[in-house]
């Protein structure tokens, strides 16, 4: 006789847990999927019309100012503007479009000299900027790929 009793008791007990299941996942909220960067959206931006104090704040330390303009998952799109001291990104490549300014630029350990329209490659590990403007200031279109990470900008000593 209590063999008879423990089936219904145990079939009873299912039914319970998976009632009680059912209403834990109703009100227990559900993790979801981190969230990537914001979707793309049509847009036209004009970047020589933007003035330094658009582009943003000078980045502490530095004569740079920057303003993320598109972020994906497999690049971004930045337009600066002024100098940064020679550094290198271990992580990204970066690929700048010079709109405005003229003058120096370290690439490597050679000192070029870069003007309106110039398309500068970057490859990961490689040394770059500290650069000296001889006319206006240095403005460019910085695309870096793969996305930027935090920390990933190592001063690079002089050449």
């Amino acid at each position: 006789m209590a063999h008879t009793m423990r089936v219904p008791l145990l079939c009873a007990g299912f039914a319970a847990a998976f009632a009680a299941g059912l209403l834990a996942n109703r009100l227990v909220p559900q993790a979801e999927a981190q969230s990537g960067p914001p979707p793309l959206t049509p847009q036209i931006i004009n970047l020589f019309s933007m003035t330094d104090e658009e582009i943003g704040n000078l980045v502490p330390n530095t004569d740079l100012r920057s303003r993320t303009l598109v972020t994906t998952p497999d690049g971004t799109v930045a337009v600066q503007s002024g100098n940064v001291l020679r550094h290198y990104h271990a992580d990204a490549n970066e690929i700048q479009l010079i709109l405005q300014g003229e003058g120096s630029f370290w690439l490597g350990d050679r000192e070029v000299q870069v003007k309106p329209g110039d398309l500068i490659v970057i490859p990961r590990g490689v040394a770059h900027a500290g650069s000296r403007a001889t006319t206006g200031r240095f403005r460019a279109l910085a695309i870096k790929l793969p996305p930027q990470r935090a920390g990933d900008t190592v001063p690079a000593p002089a050449p």
